[in-house]
Formats: structure tokens, C-alpha cells, sequence
């Protein structure tokens, strides 16, 4: 590849359909930061999906902007790289920061596979030609607008439903959704909102027949999530203690989990997600792709990485139509009957919107090898 001339930030402003409430934030609108790296013959896309609060990691909109802006952009502005291993090692002596990388990183697959004429997911190694897609729901203000959910997304075609739990809003409902829904899959996300003292009510939970109960637990924690694995049938689902290939081989080798859902800012970048589901693969450890409300840019890259063959549970990688009015992307990322095909042509395969992102700019950086740009 050619070296990296110019790399534009922009924070871009999508309000969601309804709120989303988890067991730490509650969101009607997400802010996300877009990179776009260019060079004389190539430009691609990218996007940091990191939340706009310390609540679900320790990254933040104003964190990860700050790094790409002083220390990232630095790292590679004008120096030479020709795959993402070579690109990355640039900027391997900045510490975690992994939303951060992740946006940079996807930018430059995107452009990586566009230069090259190969669609991401072959670039990647993908092997399906659709994923299959289900949906998370937040909590509501009651059980019926749960099952108004629920609903409206089984006649769509969802082949999954994935309910956010917290403390008060866990056992009961979930009893309520398997009798009057006895027959999806179904599994529920904590957040880390439990510990271990919660034993008895997590217990509760191996009469509905889940697929999963995802980081009931502390964020950061492995070791109390192998007792609680062993105290349980139901497999124990790691998300956010899961930020690197080492984190996933730990956390199986010692029990803690029986499944992990890889989410591509989680872990840094595409080329990690890789990594995190090969040892996941080689281990017989099944893998989904979760993800954080990414616009198109991001939801693209996920539906990418979901093509490769570990990837054997649905995931969060729904049509952007359940999350925004309007996306930033063309085509739009639409499931069908549950089902979202690979793009093939090269690079992520969607195209910005440039007057949709241009609408919905909070912030605007330019970044360039000799001088710097503020719009």
C-alpha cells in the first residue's frame, strides 16, 4: 500500500428508533467516530463505535478521539505498510485503546481490499455466503412492550432473541417470555450487572432453556466466572472480559466461559476478531458476532468477520433499520427473513453518504503528514 496522506475524523450524531435501556446506560441517540484514510491512489473507510460513556468500557467518544487525534494518526501518517499486521505494529506501543485502533484499523482493511479489488469478507477468509442475524432488546417499561417487541421481530424473520437482564428485571421476565415464546432461542445479556452473591437468581435461570447468559459478571473479571460456570448448565457467554486473542485462550483453558461473542471494537480491530476466533475454532468453542449499534461503516465490518466459519450462533449483526431511521450507508444493511448477504464487491461494499454524514457532524478533524486541518 502506498502511505497514509491525510486521515479525516468526524463525530457523526444518529438518534435511534426507541431508546435502549441496558443494566448501566440508557440511549436515544449514539455518537460515533467515522475515519477516512487516504493516499494518492486509495481511500477507505472506518468507524469507532465506542459508546459516548464509561459505562459498558473504560473508552469513551472523547477518549478514543483524543488517541486517534495525538497518537494513532501519528503512528502511520507517511510511514510504509503493505498488510493490517504491518499496519498495526505501527502503533503497537499505545496500550489498549481498543475502540480507538479498531476504527483506524477497519479504515484501512476497507481500503486494503478496495486497492486490491477483493471483497472484506474473502480478504478476511469468510466462508458463508449470509449470516443469519438476531436481535438484543433492551428492557422496557413493562412485559407487554417486551412481547410488542419480541413479536414484531419474529414475523421479521430474527432467528434469535437476546434480552438484556438486570437486577429486578431478570427471572420473572424471562419466565414470562419462555411460556408465552416456548420455542425460540433465546438468551439474555447482563452486562456485569450481578456477582457471585447473586448465585441463587443466575441458578433460576437453567429452567428456561438459554442458549447463553452473557458477562453476568464484573467486566473485567475471569476467575469468579469459572466458579459461577461450574455452579451452572447454562454455558456462560464472555463478552467484556474478552479484549484479545490471550484473554479468549485464559478464560477457556481455566473454565470460564463455554462460549464468547467477539465484537470487533472490542478487541481492537478485524484482525484480532481473526485471531480470537481461531483460537476459538480450535478449541470447539463456538463464537458470535455481538456488536454496539455500529452504523453502516461498522456493521458492515461485522457482517464481514461473521462470514468465517467459527461463527456458528446468530449474532447481534441485525439490519440497521431496527436502530436508525436513516443510515449512512448505501446500500443499507437490511436482514432478510433473518438472513444478511455478503457484499461482494471490493472493500467493505457499502458506500458513505457523504451528505447524510455531512448532517449529522458534530466534529471534524483533519489530520495530514506536514500540517493540521480543524473544521
Amino acid at each position: 500500500m502506498p502511505r497514509i496522506d491525510r486521515i479525516e475524523l468526524r463525530i457523526v450524531r444518529l438518534p435511534l428508533v426507541r431508546p435502549f435501556q441496558t443494566s448501566s446506560s440508557r440511549k436515544a441517540h449514539l455518537d460515533h467516530i467515522l475515519v477516512r484514510v487516504e493516499g494518492e491512489s486509495f481511500a477507505g473507510w472506518g468507524e469507532c463505535a465506542s459508546p459516548s460513556d464509561p459505562y459498558y468500557c473504560p473508552e469513551t467518544t472523547g477518549t478514543c478521539w483524543q488517541i486517534l487525534e495525538d497518537f494513532l494518526a501519528a503512528a502511520v501518517l507517511g510511514r510504509d505498510w503493505s498488510t493490517i499486521e504491518e499496519l498495526t505494529a505501527l502503533y503497537r506501543p499505545v496500550k489498549g485503546n481498543r475502540f480507538a485502533k479498531a476504527g483506524l484499523e477497519m479504515a484501512c482493511w476497507d481500503a486494503l481490499a478496495r486497492s486490491s479489488g477483493i471483497p472484506l469478507h474473502r480478504m478476511l477468509g469468510g466462508t458463508r455466503p449470509k449470516i443469519f442475524s438476531g436481535v438484543s432488546l433492551g428492557i422496557e417499561s413493562s412485559v407487554d412492550v417486551l412481547f410488542e417487541q419480541i413479536g414484531r421481530y419474529l414475523d421479521e424473520g430474527y432467528r434469535r432473541i437476546k434480552l438484556k437482564i438486570a437486577p429486578g428485571w431478570d427471572v420473572e421476565v424471562v419466565r414470562k417470555v419462555r411460556e408465552r415464546y416456548p420455542e425460540i432461542l433465546l438468551q439474555v445479556d447482563a452486562n456485569s450487572a450481578y456477582t457471585l452473591d447473586d448465585l441463587p437468581t443466575l441458578r433460576a435461570l437453567d429452567d428456561f432453556d438459554l442458549l447463553l447468559i452473557e458477562q453476568p459478571l464484573a467486566h473485567d473479571d475471569i476467575i469468579d466466572h469459572v466458579r459461577l460456570q461450574a455452579a451452572l448448565k447454562t454455558p456462560i457467554c464472555l463478552d467484556e472480559s474478552i479484549h484479545s486473542a490471550e484473554d479468549a485462550r485464559k478464560a477457556i483453558e481455566i473454565g470460564a466461559c463455554r462460549i464468547i461473542n467477539i465484537k470487533v471494537s472490542r478487541v481492537g480491530g478485524l484482525l484480532e476478531a481473526k485471531r480470537v476466533h481461531d483460537v476459538c475454532q480450535a478449541r470447539s468453542i463456538p463464537v458470535w458476532c455481538g456488536g454496539m449499534h455500529e452504523f453502516g461503516i461498522g456493521r458492515a465490518a461485522n457482517v464481514a468477520i461473521a462470514s468465517l466459519p467459527g461463527f456458528t450462533l446468530p449474532g447481534d449483526v441485525s439490519g440497521s433499520d431496527k436502530y436508525y431511521a436513516e443510515d449512512i450507508v448505501d446500500p443499507p444493511i437490511l436482514a432478510d427473513r433473518g438472513a444478511i448477504a455478503m457484499f461482494e464487491v471490493p472493500g467493505l461494499g457499502v458506500e458513505p453518504i457523504l451528505d447524510r454524514i455531512e448532517a449529522r457532524t458534530l466534529r471534524r478533524q483533519s489530520i495530514e503528514r506536514n500540517a493540521r486541518m480543524t473544521g
